[in-house]
């Protein structure tokens, strides 16, 4: 599925209506260049299941929102060149059952933690503000998936 969108404030409200058809268990993988607005996407999913203050957790890896489902928000750029083969590694999944993950550069560490995930491609569109994405479900979970 393909979409695009024209504003910060469209990739956020795109966050929203992805976040209201989580679940625990649920990841969501992003992966885009710097500002390619992983971040403002992650802050919509995050608002709809009623967390604000979400910001990158590049330095830190990953940042647990507790709730009701938990909200963790990886940011995998930093493990890319790190030795660190696998989320094994990093005991997210002891997580899964109560939260919902996005993670931000996961494609390389996503099939550790589920072979059920919402991947999403940000790429820059026509304009300085614009940005296509490329939205696939992968596994039966997402089968039927629409926005």
């Amino acid at each position: 599925m393909k979409t695009s969108v024209t504003s910060v404030e469209q990739m956020h409200q795109l966050g929203v209506q992805i976040g209201k058809a989580l679940k625990p268990s649920d990841v969501v993988v992003l992966t885009g260049e710097l500002a390619a607005g992983k971040t403002v996407l992650t802050q919509g999913v995050a608002f709809a299941l009623g967390i604000t203050g979400v910001t990158s957790p590049t330095f830190v890896i990953s940042r647990i929102h507790k709730g009701t489902p938990n909200f963790i928000h990886i940011d995998a750029y930093r493990l890319l060149d790190s030795g660190v083969s696998s989320f094994t590694d990093l005991d997210f999944e002891s997580y899964l059952p109560s939260s919902i993950f996005v993670i931000e550069w996961g494609a390389a560490f996503v099939s550790t933690l589920s072979d059920q995930y919402l991947d999403i491609k940000i790429t820059q569109g026509d304009k300085e503000s614009s940005r296509n994405l490329e939205i696939t479900p992968i596994g039966d979970r997402w089968a039927g998936f629409k926005l």
